[in-house]
């Protein structure tokens, strides 16, 4: 990121409001890429910037902040215990802001699926192309997120009072395999299998599924069907 021509931007527009939306994702890379995924995932310059000119910060965060052993939903105030890099750099930033004293609202969220960019339904798409049979994880499981949903939710919670630390994620609970048949076509065959044995470099959570009541209660704005997403991801390729 071009963390002097932000700065730059920022001091030129003067904004009342700053969402940060900026992160870096890729969770097994950020296992050999551990100062890039800090230096982005907790980005001091840009809380710094909003704490000294009181604007109000809007800031994406991730449900991997949580190990998954938990039975139920995770609500906003279960402790956090990240697998890998990833998680504990979006955990980092989270406390980063806190401790700055800067007014603000973090919103955990959770496999975020959309037309641009990399992800799992483009992912499965392509592969449903080119292969009979598709072996997916099928003992994860979190809410995707319909990216274009989550960036009007946070547009919304510009103009909302909110501060604090949210949960926002799409509907219904499922799988990575659920979700892959979904984007499958008939006679392509999803077969499900164990995280076991689809080893990655960094760990997942078995549950990531994220508790949306507090969002729903305060903010209000409904939470997106995933499948609403996937199939806006699969008429636009």
């Amino acid at each position: 990121l071009d963390q002097e021509g932000t700065l730059a931007a920022l001091d030129q527009l003067r904004p009342t409001v700053v969402i940060n939306a900026a992160a870096y994702t890729a969770v097994d890379r950020a296992e050999s890429e551990p100062a890039l995924a800090y230096g982005v995932n907790a980005p001091a310059a840009l809380v710094g910037w909003c704490a000294e000119r009181n604007a109000r910060l809007i800031h994406v965060s991730t449900d991997y902040i949580f190990d998954g052993t938990k039975d139920a939903p995770y609500v906003e105030d279960d402790p956090p215990a990240p697998l890998g890099v990833y998680g504990a750099s979006k955990l980092a930033g989270e406390r980063m802001i806190r401790a700055s004293g800067v007014r603000h609202v973090i919103v955990r969220t959770s496999w975020v699926v959309g037309r641009h960019g990399s992800n799992f339904v483009k992912t499965i798409a392509r592969l449903a192309g080119e292969r009979d049979v598709l072996r997916v994880v099928a003992d994860q499981r979190g809410r995707p997120t319909p990216a274009r949903r989550l960036a009007e939710a946070l547009l919304g919670l510009a103009d909302h009072p909110a501060e604090g630390t949210f949960h926002f994620a799409g509907d219904p609970p499922v799988s990575w395999w659920d979700v892959a048949r979904y984007v499958a076509p008939p006679g392509v065959d999803v077969v499900p299998i164990t995280t076991a044995e689809y080893p990655t470099p960094a760990k997942r959570p078995a549950n990531s599924v994220l508790d949306c009541s507090r969002w729903l209660a305060e903010v209000g704005i409904p939470l997106p069907d995933w499948r609403e997403g996937v199939r806006e991801i699969l008429e636009s390729r």
